[in-house]
């Protein structure tokens, strides 16, 4: 069993910061890549930043040059730091891994429950 569990969403005025996190925990074998979508109402889920396990990074079109993703030192931690937020980047923001199973060595994706960021004055 592997849990993602993310933290840190809310309210932000226009122009401010957030960081998101997730965590990574349970029958883990290997992580090959970590990252975040988001899901806005009445849209599809798109990809907001990804980070592979050798440190390579996949930003959206619509968040470049102001969300920058990260791994914790442990690697099972992902953080996206997240500046300049607009009305338009409110969504819920989904925490996804492509991870092995250590008890079955089978590789799936996984996904958190989401975390609300709501970018408003």
């Amino acid at each position: 069993q592997v849990q993602l569990v993310e933290s840190g969403g809310g309210l932000v005025q226009p122009g401010g910061s957030l960081r998101l996190s997730c965590v990574a925990s349970g029958s883990i074998f290997t992580i090959y890549a970590m990252g975040w979508y988001r899901q806005a109402p009445g849209n599809k889920r798109e990809l907001v930043a990804m980070i592979t396990s050798a440190g390579g990074t996949n930003n959206g079109h619509s968040v470049k040059g102001r969300f920058t993703i990260s791994r914790g030192n442990a690697k099972n931690t992902v953080y996206l730091q997240m500046s300049s937020l607009k009305p338009e980047d409110t969504a819920v923001y989904y925490c996804n891994a492509d991870i092995q199973s250590s008890t079955t060595m089978n590789r799936s994706e996984y996904w958190g429950s989401g975390t609300q960021v709501t970018v408003s004055s």
